[in-house]
């Protein structure tokens, strides 16, 4: 088991692309003494790695540790489809190998389908069991403070399951559940775009919308883990009946079922964000005030988000094609346009584009996260 130094090792060479002794034994103002024995023995368990970069001028480069590729795996099974997407990836993030299976509702049903598919997925990759560590798994709804059991999931029709258990009992692993946008927030904070920033927050615009946010290098999940539920914020007081069951929440102005309704029921010829983007660009009034209203709504709420937590980056994944043209330009003009001056333009905002293994990548590194960030002391 690695002590509390070594886990601050691991936790500074997954945000960096290497560091050397002296570097790491600076940063936590230690001995480079004692960072080399503290090294050795990671070395020795097969979790680091030495590389020699290339010269680059004068002087011997120093030698630079990393974590090894193949010093653990993690899986992770997206349940936010018409079906079970299963990934399997190493310690670097990188999917390797993926399965699709039906999707059945019943909790039990579906806990055998993803136990009976692990075994052939590892196996064809010549992995043994010691290296795989734990397995992840990512729905829409609320998820309890200890990611063990769904309180509550209107698209599943799930309520207080206890599928961590589950699955462990079926599997041997370490289960986590993990909320959808929770779970890719954690995904760019271990292997994307925020792992060098402590506090940043990710959107995620789809159907609904999502939000997680880091502060100080952790997930902050809330009392109860609800945090970062933007989607149901009020930002039209008295507008449109939410599922939730209040009115005017964000969800009902700027997610894709949202701007898909105002399409129908303004009969514009268009099925798709892109679609309507090429009509706003043609000319469409209906089509220029349908994605005005979007953008409007979400850069407020993002706005509001910037005020009050000052975060270094956000982060807003997007499906192809669906944030771009007018709706990105309404979106950053509301952002400025919410506020305070001193800070106008101060918040860096990325965007990352999902694709059909992006939730289960997702949840295998819900899993990754809680072996390299959550280890026992």
């Amino acid at each position: 088991m690695l002590n509390a130094h070594q886990q601050q090792i691991i936790r500074l060479l997954i945000a960096s692309h290497g560091m050397s002794r002296t570097a790491i034994a600076q940063n936590m103002k230690l001995s480079k003494a004692a960072i080399s024995t503290l090294i050795k023995e990671m070395l020795h368990a097969g979790l680091v790695e030495e590389s020699i970069p290339e010269a680059s001028g004068q002087g011997r480069p120093s030698v630079l540790l990393k974590m090894r590729a193949d010093s653990a795996y993690f899986l992770g099974a997206s349940l936010l489809g018409e079906a079970i997407t299963l990934v399997l990836i190493d310690m670097h993030g990188r999917a390797l190998a993926n399965r699709v299976l039906p999707l059945n509702l019943d909790p039990e049903q579906l806990t055998h389908a993803i136990a009976d598919a692990i075994p052939p997925l590892v196996a064809a990759q010549g992995i043994s069991t010691d290296q795989l560590i734990g397995l992840g798994v990512t729905l829409s709804g609320f998820v309890d403070e200890h990611q063990a059991v769904c309180v509550q999931s209107a698209l599943l029709g799930w309520k207080d399951v206890p599928l961590a258990e589950m699955l462990k009992a079926r599997t041997g692993l370490e289960v986590s559940l993990e909320n959808d946008a929770k779970a890719l927030a954690v995904s760019e904070k271990i292997f994307g775009l925020a792992k060098k920033v402590r506090n940043f927050t990710l959107i995620s615009h789809s159907d609904g919308i999502g939000s997680a946010h880091f502060f100080q290098g952790q997930l902050h999940r809330g009392a109860h883990g609800a945090a970062g539920e933007i989607a149901h914020c009020t930002i039209e007081p008295g507008g449109r009946p939410c599922r939730c069951g209040k009115r005017g929440c964000l969800d009902t102005l700027a997610s894709l079922t949202a701007i898909r309704e105002n399409m129908r029921d303004k009969a514009i010829a268009a099925q798709t964000l892109p679609e309507l983007e090429i009509q706003a660009a043609k000319g469409s009034r209906a089509a220029i005030a349908i994605l005005h209203q979007a953008g409007n709504a979400l850069g407020l709420a993002i706005a509001n988000i910037v005020q009050m937590n000052d975060p270094e980056l956000i982060v807003i994944a997007h499906h192809p094609g669906a944030f771009d043209g007018l709706l990105q330009t309404v979106v950053m003009q509301a952002i400025d346009a919410n506020v305070l001056p001193s800070i106008m333009g101060k918040t860096p905002i990325s965007t990352i584009v999902l694709d059909d293994e992006s939730w289960a990548r997702a949840a295998a590194s819900v899993a990754a996260y809680r072996f390299l960030i959550h280890l026992p002391e």
